[in-house]
């Protein structure tokens, strides 16, 4: 068994050869280990929870589409108040996998042609050595969806502007090295 690795905390890969015609349903839920490292790769507090649900089916072309949901807590620093808070995240998950080679393709010609004979662009993940790996897929929505500016809720950042003294700016050096220009300028002695 492979250990979890810091770049991939939450693996688990699905081999596209064995999803069924009629498509595959999976639902995962992280343990303590797995959220424990995602936070660390994410520089969170924590996270409290992680659940994802996947519809897989098979698509024409060696292709398949994936559908979900990803529900999490996680746990991080309010930027206003640094007081601990708990954010939850609800994402949907709608993918389309395909062979490398198809993406390469697809990402030559720009463009892709609908069914209907429209020019429609068209994205796909890549499928790598045969397997969708849906604890990475969840763990990178995961990390798309965090906040990276928390807030408490009704914290409000209030800067501290201290009234402007007339005598601090920038020329106040100079204006003291010249003197006061209300007094009268001392006689310069003459040179005979």
């Amino acid at each position: 068994m492979k250990t979890t690795g810091v770049a991939d905390p939450w693996r688990a890969p699905v081999i596209v050869a064995q999803i069924p015609e009629i498509g595959l349903t999976r639902e995962l839920e992280a343990g303590q280990a797995t959220r424990e490292a995602m936070a660390e790769v994410a520089g969170l507090r924590e996270i409290l929870s992680a659940h994802a649900t996947f519809e897989l089916r098979p698509e024409n072309g060696e292709r398949v589409h994936v559908t979900g949901r990803l529900s999490a807590r996680i746990g991080q620093t309010c930027v206003v108040t640094l007081d601990p808070i708990e954010n939850d995240i609800e994402e949907a998950i709608d993918l389309t996998f395909a062979p490398p080679e198809q993406i390469v393709h697809v990402t030559d010609h720009d463009e892709d042609v609908d069914e209907n004979g429209s020019e429609a662009a068209q994205e796909f993940e890549p499928i790598e050595n045969g397997v969708i790996d849906l604890g990475r897929l969840a763990t990178d929505v995961l990390f798309l969806a965090i906040d990276p500016y928390p807030r408490k809720p009704g914290a409000v950042f209030e800067p501290r502007i201290a009234a402007a003294d007339p005598e601090d700016h920038p020329f106040a050096a100079l204006k003291a090295l010249k003197g006061d220009p209300n007094q009268s300028p001392r006689a310069k002695p003459r040179k005979k």
